[in-house]
C-alpha cells in the first residue's frame, strides 16, 4: 500500500491546525494563522522538491525558507504593541525574502549563507525580546504572560536550530554524498510541525480579540459597593522612590476602586492606558516594590475577590471563578492555592480559614 510522504502528512496536519485557528478567529486571518499556512505551505513545496522531484520547487524553497522567520518575528512582535499589525509594518520583514528571490533568479551561490543569517539573525532577534521578560508582551493576557513567553522562546531556538540544520544540509550537499541532507530535513520538519504549529496556535490565543475594548475605552468593573483604597501586597521594600510610590498607589487605585481585576481579558498594555502610566513603568516599579510580577499581583486581587465570594454567596465554584476575573479553572486553582495555601473549595468548606504562611495571606486582600 502506497504510504505519503512525511513532509505532505506534516503540511495535512498543519491545515487541519489552521482550519481549527480560523474557526476560532471566527474566520479573521491574523499573522498567526498566516504563519501556519507558511509553514504548511513550504512542508508541501518541500515534499515535491525531495519526494517528487518536481523541479520548480527548488526556485520557490529557498523564497519561503525566507519568508518564515521574518513572518515568526512579525507575528511574536504584534504581541508587543497595542495595536495589529498594519501593512506598513510588514514590509521591511519581506526584505529578506526579496533578496533570496533576486539570488534564487540571478546568482545561487550565496543563497544558503544569506538563509542561515536570516534564520540566526531572527531567532537571535527573538531571544533579545524573550530576555526582557514575559513582561514585554504586554498585548497578552496578563493571565496568558508566561504560556505566550514559552511559545516566544520555543520560536526563537526553532530559527536557530534550523539555521544550523540548513547548514549542515549545504555542507553535506556540497562535500559530501548527500544521504544524512534527507534524513537531517526529515528531523527538522518534524521539529517544524511539533514546535512551530504549537507555539503559533497558543500564542494566537493569548491576545485579546481586538474588538474587545470595554475596557479600553473606560468600563469600570465596579459594583454600587464602596471599596476602600488598600495595598495589595507587603513592600519587599520600605524604602519607596517617589515615583514607585506614585505607581504602586494609581494601580491599587484601579484595582480597589474600579475593580480592573475582574476583567479575564486584561493586558498590561491596557492597565497602562488606564492608568496613564506606560507599561513598562509599572512593570518595573511591581517588580522592585513587591519581588512579583504583574500577573501575580492581578491574580492576588483575583483570589481575594473569589475568597469574599466563596465565604459569602454560595454560588458554584466556577461562577466564582469567573466573575473574579479568571479564565481558566487551572490557572484559578495554581493561584488560589499558591496564595492560600489550599484549593477553592477546601477554602469553602473551612469557612475561610487559611492555612497559608502570614506573607502569603497579606499578598491577597479580600476585595469589598
Amino acid at each position: 500500500m502506497p504510504s505519503l510522504p512525511l513532509p505532505f502528512v506534516i503540511s495535512l496536519v498543519l491545515l487541519l491546525i489552521l482550519v481549527r485557528m480560523i474557526r476560532q478567529g471566527q474566520g479573521k486571518l491574523g499573522l498567526f494563522p498566516l504563519l501556519v499556512a507558511a509553514f504548511a505551505i513550504q512542508a508541501t513545496v518541500s515534499g515535491l522538491n525531495w519526494n517528487v522531484g518536481w523541479y520548480p520547487a527548488r526556485f520557490i524553497q529557498p523564497i519561503l525558507a525566507a519568508v518564515l522567520p521574518a513572518l515568526s518575528f512579525a507575528a511574536f512582535d504584534q504581541l508587543r504593541r497595542k495595536n495589529l499589525a498594519k501593512p506598513s509594518d510588514l514590509w521591511p520583514h519581506l526584505m529578506p525574502a526579496s533578496l533570496v528571490a533576486v539570488l534564487v533568479a540571478f546568482w545561487r551561490a550565496p543563497i544558503d549563507i544569506v538563509l542561515f543569517a536570516i534564520d540566526l539573525g531572527y531567532g537571535l532577534a527573538l531571544l533579545r525580546v524573550a530576555r526582557q521578560g514575559p513582561s514585554a508582551l504586554a498585548a497578552v493576557r496578563l493571565s496568558d504572560e508566561w504560556t505566550a513567553h514559552k511559545a516566544l522562546v520555543a520560536v526563537a531556538l526553532l530559527l536557530i536550530i534550523t539555521a544550523f540544520v540548513d547548514a549542515m544540509v549545504s555542507l553535506d550537499l556540497s562535500f559530501g554524498d548527500g544521504q544524512q541532507a534527507q534524513m537531517l530535513l526529515t528531523a527538522a520538519s518534524v521539529l517544524w510541525l511539533a514546535v512551530a504549529g504549537y507555539a503559533a496556535t497558543v500564542a494566537d490565543d493569548t491576545r485579546p480579540d481586538a474588538e474587545l475594548k470595554a475596557t479600553e475605552e473606560g468600563l469600570a468593573f465596579a459594583t454600587s459597593e464602596p471599596s476602600p483604597s488598600r495595598s495589595y501586597a507587603s513592600p519587599v521594600s520600605e524604602d519607596l522612590s517617589e515615583t514607585d510610590e506614585v505607581v504602586i498607589r494609581r494601580i491599587d487605585a484601579l484595582m480597589a476602586e474600579q475593580h480592573l481585576y475582574r476583567d479575564p481579558d486584561l493586558t498590561l498594555d491596557r492597565l497602562a492606558r488606564r492608568a496613564g502610566i506606560h507599561a513598562r513603568q509599572i512593570s518595573g516599579a511591581i517588580n522592585r516594590v513587591h519581588g512579583r510580577n504583574v500577573s501575580q499581583v492581578v491574580n492576588e486581587y483575583r483570589v481575594g475577590d473569589a475568597q469574599r465570594r466563596l465565604v459569602s454567596t454560595r454560588d458554584p465554584v466556577t461562577v466564582v471563578m469567573l466573575e473574579s476575573g479568571f479564565g481558566t479553572k487551572s490557572n484559578f486553582n495554581r493561584e488560589f492555592q499558591r496564595v492560600t495555601g489550599m484549593t477553592p473549595s477546601a477554602y469553602r468548606r473551612v469557612g475561610g480559614e487559611t492555612s497559608a504562611p502570614p506573607e502569603a495571606q497579606n499578598a491577597a486582600p479580600v476585595a469589598s
